[in-house]
């Protein structure tokens, strides 16, 4: 029989819909049954396409023994993070104050009224991996509660006060942050730059599209000729022809994989996120801009063709996500992570033919025992298979067979074309088709940029389209809902929502200044600014509640896996100031960077968004081009001021995309998962 969650439209919480878990939405009746009972909730935050959430599923939620411990002790609450982004935000504080890292699936145990505890990420169904099991865990909480349980609510409640003292802390009030910023972020980016690989730390090695388009900006800013452009060049282009090459990159159908779990940018965590796919098509465009290297240009246009493909949804919105994990054939009954995008070698084999098989296979990695080094796969999920990488040039396999580029080219093209149609026919792995406002603001600018550099009609056009279902679907006229599935959501758009459209709704109106997108664009500033602003932070704050009260406010300010709202708005700030000529926008614009200063001057690393906006402040430029002529080797390209308000040109440092947690807490969440 199915449990409460059946009800609900969150993919993520239909998975759980038929767990013998008594699962609830989060709302306020839940925690009044809390109340009533006089139990302590169970939290768990995640989303559908988490590994680690599926795992934690099948070894806990859908165990009847484990399940009958939660039910009889606590209050169990599911919420999909990407649904919630206000709940995800103030228990992930918590749980990384409290333990020193974070992740999904998110464990908190609460009081009845919200005031979190004890928090981790995934424990396991016993004691292993140097972490408690979950069953002892129940039991040991539901003892604490029962043998001290005011003692427990007045802990909670102090530690809710902690975490909310901290996130009303007042930021500097001071001074707009120095020139030093720029000299320090590039000093921080080589510090952390793999020279021999590329990327930025060790492995678990995530893309950080913001960090090379703000590299790429400061080339701007210095000039081409100048030592430090020529650094920035360097990581820039090793890091993009590295990730290109690698196996993070889908090799046959194009977009990128989450995170390379090794240095070398081969073993991926294998699902997709549409904010990837986004950040990385802006970033691959600025360096062909820059360059006129066709492996830009190839590796953008083959995420555009994926997202066209593959993600877009049958109104011209976006899904949200594909999972890492699938089953390996059809009448399999356990899914495997990696399973569709992974190749036995003799697959290969009995679909091309021998000299094909020869060719594809050096050019791609291709190992009869499986290409995957065991410190890569220590669940040892890849045993056997092979996940595609870019290993020997068309260039060098032309020597080798005493043939031409040209001829192994066409080769290679027509083996993958073959091995992409065998691959659709496996079982596909789920797709998280709700349509998320922010994600899908930054497929909607990345295509429209798409569009007019590539002179490609078709990508306007999706952009577009998109535009104008979040504009039917999501926006009531004076609230911007956060996603949709089927229906709108109740869930009221937060401001990464908010700063993500106004971006992308500048970026149309580039190629559609007749549709009043900037028209539409100032009023969801003014409705940014009449909900989300707080002169006490600063800058837009996120607002989780529980009714009528609230728990948290967090001024989010790091810019990770999605850049934060507050470095997105203090770029887009500044490019409405142009366009309207307000001078009010440049106001805000500057209060964000005075309140993000403290942050710039100690961490830059951490928000190269914020020190882009900070580079277009000090320069005041409002209209950023690159003649396509021209490359990063034959020319210095220039800052062009204007005051053309019909004209907005891309800015290399458009706003990535909103939510963040910054690198280290990336990290975190793979280690704890991985």
């Amino acid at each position: 029989m199915p449990n409460a969650l059946i009800h609900e439209t969150s993919p993520y919480l239909l998975q759980h819909a038929h767990n013998p878990v008594d699962w609830l939405p989060w709302c306020e009746e839940s925690f009044a049954r809390a109340e009533r009972e006089n139990k302590m909730v169970f939290l768990s935050i995640g989303y559908s396409t988490c590994h680690w959430c599926h795992v934690m599923e099948h070894e806990s939620f859908e165990n009847e023994l484990t399940a009958a411990l939660m039910n009889e002790h606590f209050i169990n609450i599911k919420v999909d993070r990407e649904e919630m982004p206000d709940i995800d935000a103030t228990y992930m504080a918590f749980v990384q104050a409290t333990t020193g890292q974070g992740g999904w699936p998110m464990s908190v145990w609460l009081t009845p009224r919200a005031e979190p505890l004890i928090g981790g990420t995934y424990f396991p169904p016993e004691d292993k991996y140097g972490r408690a099991g979950f069953p002892r865990i129940l039991r040991e909480v539901a003892r604490l509660w029962r043998e001290d349980e005011a003692k427990m609510r007045s802990n909670a409640k102090k530690l809710l006060e902690q975490l909310q003292q901290q996130a009303a802390a007042v930021p500097n009030q001071g001074n707009i942050a120095s020139e030093r910023v720029f000299g320090d972020f590039l000093d921080a980016c080589e510090h952390s730059f793999d020279e021999e690989f590329g990327g930025f730390g060790a492995a678990p090695k995530f893309p950080r599209p913001t960090l090379v388009r703000t590299l790429m900006q400061l080339i701007d800013r210095w000039g081409s000729d100048h030592p430090d452009s020529q650094r920035a060049w360097q990581m820039v282009e090793r890091t993009l022809h590295a990730m290109a090459d690698g196996g993070m990159h889908d090799q046959l159908g194009g977009g990128f994989h989450r995170y390379s779990v090794d240095r070398y940018w081969h073993i991926p965590h294998y699902e997709k996120m549409l904010y990837d796919q986004a950040q990385l098509a802006d970033a691959y465009l600025d360096a062909w801009q820059l360059s006129q290297d066709p492996l830009y240009r190839d590796t953008a246009e083959k995420i555009f063709a994926y997202l066209l493909s593959t993600m877009r949804d049958r109104g011209g919105a976006f899904h949200a996500a594909e999972d890492a994990d699938s089953l390996p054939q059809a009448d399999a009954t356990h899914k495997r992570e990696g399973a569709f995008w992974t190749w036995e070698a003799q697959e290969i084999s009995q679909h091309l033919e021998p000299c094909t098989v020869l060719i594809f296979s050096l050019a791609y990695g291709i190992e009869a025992e499986g290409n995957a080094r065991p410190e890569s796969d220590p669940h040892e999920e890849l045993v056997g298979q092979n996940t595609l990488f870019r290993a020997i040039s068309p260039a060098t396999l032309a020597i080798r067979f005493d043939t031409t580029e040209e001829e192994i080219s066409r080769t290679l093209r027509e083996a993958t074309h073959m091995l992409l149609k065998k691959r659709l026919n496996r079982p596909p792995p789920h797709r998280d088709d709700k349509i998320i406002t922010a994600w899908n603001s930054m497929a909607i600018r990345a295509l429209a940029r798409g569009g007019n550099i590539f002179s490609r009609a078709e990508l306007s056009t999706a952009a577009r389209e998109a535009c104008l279902f979040l504009k039917k679907e999501l926006w009531d006229g004076r609230t911007l809902y956060r996603c949709h599935r089927g229906k709108r959501s109740p869930h009221p758009g937060g401001p990464a929502d908010y700063a993500n459209l106004i971006g992308a709704l500048i970026t149309l109106h580039e190629t559609f200044p007749a549709d009043e997108w900037l028209a539409w664009a100032r009023e969801l500033q003014q409705r940014l600014d009449q909900q989300f602003w707080s002169d006490a932070h600063q800058g837009y704050v996120l607002r989780a509640s529980l009714g009528d009260r609230e728990l948290l406010s967090v001024r989010e300010d790091y810019d990770g896996a999605e850049p934060a709202p507050n470095h997105v708005a203090a770029i887009h700030l500044q490019q409405l100031a142009v366009l309207c000529d307000e001078p009010r926008y440049h106001t805000r614009a500057e209060a964000l960077l005075r309140g993000g200063s403290p942050l710039l001057q100690q961490h830059g690393f951490a928000a190269p968004v914020l020190v882009a906006a900070l580079d277009l402040h000090e320069r005041g430029i409002a209209h950023w081009k690159i003649p396509l002529t021209e490359t990063i080797n034959s020319y210095r390209p220039r800052a062009v001021i204007t005051q053309d308000k019909d004209v907005i040109a891309t800015l290399i440092c458009e706003a990535q995309h909103c939510r963040a947690f910054d690198a280290i807490n990336d990290a975190a969440t793979c280690i704890s998962h991985k």
